[in-house]
């Protein structure tokens, strides 16, 4: 294992596992709220940034424990260096690269140039909304990620985007079984505000006969009773819960929509719906909050 690409292969993978593993292993938010595997990809000079932020916190103890594996290996395929002095240099020269990615990202234009620079913050719900999620229920937008049990963040117009970009989210259940279907609904219990809902429930979508295979992968198909309507909330209405809920279909139940049913999507009785097909209580359910962008 001297020399070549063997050689490198190994030193990569234990920089890697070494020096990446706060970056990569968590999902957490650089400075433009995104997902840092995404941003990562996204900018290439993130990588080396990350490798330098993570070296100036790892603990020396991880790098002790890295540095000793390497006794058994030749002298010639040694990614660390085995002194003391050896590590000093090692750091003045990540030190002397962070500075010189400074000065090279200080010349790149800003991918948001509307947008001030800043930290996106994703708040959870409060202890009340977050009892509705249970079950590893996952709802995933673009950029945002899983947003079960969160807030919608106003910045980088991530309220905006889900009122008006973004289409029908993916939708992740990894306790699906495969040989079995399922209902899934999205709806709004806040309509039109939380003070009065006089709307209850607002039905944004609902799909039946969905596999339990593909909901493992993320994927929504079936047969589609309401298109995806994006959560629009009224302005000045405050914040909007966005509930998902997931049941297990019954065999061979045709599950359909009243001709009344499908003339409005407001003040829909849900929960007789549910009862007249008999599908029980969820077995996973999750919410976000978001409310009107402008306000």
């Amino acid at each position: 294992m001297a020399g070549g690409a063997p050689c490198y292969e190994w030193g990569e993978r234990m920089w890697f596992s070494v020096f990446f593993a706060d970056c990569y292993g968590k999902k957490i938010n650089l400075k433009n709220g995104l997902p840092a595997r995404q941003r990562l990809r996204e900018f290439p000079w993130l990588p080396r940034l990350c490798q330098v932020l993570c070296f100036l916190q790892s603990r020396w103890e991880t790098i002790s424990v890295a540095t000793s594996n390497i006794q058994a290996l030749p002298r010639s395929c040694s990614p660390i260096p085995r002194t003391w002095w050896g590590r000093m240099k090692l750091l003045g020269a990540v030190l002397l690269a962070a500075s010189l990615l400074g000065t090279a990202s200080s010349g790149e234009q800003h991918p948001w140039p509307d947008e001030p620079s800043q930290t996106c913050f994703f708040q959870m719900l409060s202890s009340v909304d977050s009892e509705f999620c249970r079950g590893d229920l996952e709802i995933i937008y673009p950029e945002l990620g899983d947003v079960g049990c969160t807030y919608i963040p106003k910045c980088h117009r991530y309220r905006q985007r889900i009122s008006r970009e973004w289409g029908s989210p993916r939708v992740r259940y990894p306790w699906a079984e495969k040989s079995k279907k399922y209902v899934l609904l999205l709806v709004d219990p806040d309509a039109p505000s939380r003070a009065n809902p006089r709307n209850r429930f607002w039905r944004h979508w609902l799909v039946t006969d969905v596999p339990g295979a593909d909901l493992r992968n993320g994927d929504v198909k079936g047969h589609v009773l309401t298109e995806y309507v994006r959560p629009t909330p009224p302005p000045r209405s405050g914040y909007h819960r966005y509930q998902l809920r997931l049941y297990e279909q019954p065999a061979h139940a045709d599950i359909a929509l009243s001709p009344e049913e499908r003339v409005s999507l407001g003040a829909w009785a849900m929960e007789s719906f549910v009862e007249q097909f008999r599908l029980g209580s969820p077995v996973a359910s999750t919410q976000f909050l978001t409310k009107y962008y402008e306000d």
